[in-house]
């Protein structure tokens, strides 16, 4: 039986494999086919301490590995299919066999909500984005559009006007879903316009950036271009966390409920943006993944 299993290989996961290493206790983490999470479809980031010049997504994945297989972690591939209880312990059936432990660790991630486009795909992490503190830097003095009604479009409108000279909302209906406050303090910004009933219909580009949208007025049927050097796609997030229906207690979006990172099954554990639906950034799911790490270690320890 094994010590703990760590599920996902993000950097939630990777951290917390790293700490659980160094205590000794021989960690298996599953990778799953979504290997490294949301950072293997970034480009540069610029806002994780100790990279000064930055570094790229998938570089910082590979470190982060390359770092818990150097303290005796083992990695198996493939998804986990389920995960059951055995009097204290834990079966996680994974494409690759079952395997028994007396901890896990959750880190699976979430991933955002996309328009289904196939330019979207052409030109992600070119032009087409999802997280404005990560990548609104990049656009210092330019235009982007956002995607978006809710809360969390308001939010990233409002931090790109920091940076972009101009922001334009694109929603599919006539009014917001936004709290009341979150609407008054967009609508009331001279850098932000909205452009009411319409989808965007194609991201276009020049091949090697994203230089406008294609967009369809649903009232209408009508069509048009807006010129924008970005795309910020604020429509929600999905939590890679449908294998543990029926098991542990989440919300109606599948966020997983945790005391910090203590679900309510005794020596499960959740990191990262599986549980994190707020700030979902590289730093804080490494923070959750080594307080995991660390209250499984205590777990483990009887304590």
């Amino acid at each position: 039986m094994e010590n703990i299993v760590i599920i996902g290989s993000g950097i939630a996961g990777l951290t917390a494999a790293i700490y659980n290493a160094r205590a000794n206790l021989k960690p298996v983490v599953v990778s799953g086919k979504k290997e490294g999470g949301q950072l293997m479809l970034t480009t540069a980031v610029e806002n994780y301490p100790c990279f000064p010049e930055g570094i790229l997504g998938p570089d910082m994945i590979s470190k982060a590995r390359e770092q818990a297989k150097k303290f005796g972690t083992k990695f198996v591939d493939g998804d986990v299919k389920k995960i059951s209880l055995k009097g204290k312990a834990f079966v996680v059936e994974t494409e690759e066999g079952n395997i028994e432990s007396k901890a896990v660790i959750i880190a699976t991630g979430a991933d955002a909500k996309t328009l289904g486009l196939e330019s979207e795909k052409t030109y992600w992490a070119r032009g087409v984005h999802t997280c404005a503190v990560c990548d609104a830097y990049f656009y210092n003095g330019k235009e982007v559009v956002v995607v978006g009604g809710g809360d969390s479009a308001m939010e990233e409108s409002l931090f790109l006007t920091k940076h972009a000279t101009k922001v334009t909302i694109i929603h599919r209906r006539d009014k917001f879903r936004a709290s009341k406050i979150m609407q008054g303090r967009v609508l009331k910004n001279k850098k932000i316009s909205v452009v009411w009933n319409s989808a965007v219909e194609e991201v276009l580009g020049d091949g090697k950036k994203v230089t406008g949208v294609k967009i369809k007025n649903l009232k209408n049927n009508g069509s048009s271009v807006i010129k924008t050097d970005a795309m910020f796609l604020s429509i929600g997030h999905i939590p890679n966390t449908k294998f543990l229906s029926g098991l542990v207690k989440m919300d109606e979006q599948g966020y997983i409920l945790a005391d910090r990172t203590k679900t309510n099954i005794p020596g499960m554990f959740a990191a990262g943006d599986c549980v994190d639906k707020v700030y979902r950034q590289a730093i804080t799911a490494a923070g959750t993944g080594c307080e995991a790490a660390l209250e499984a270690e205590r777990y483990l320890e009887g304590g």
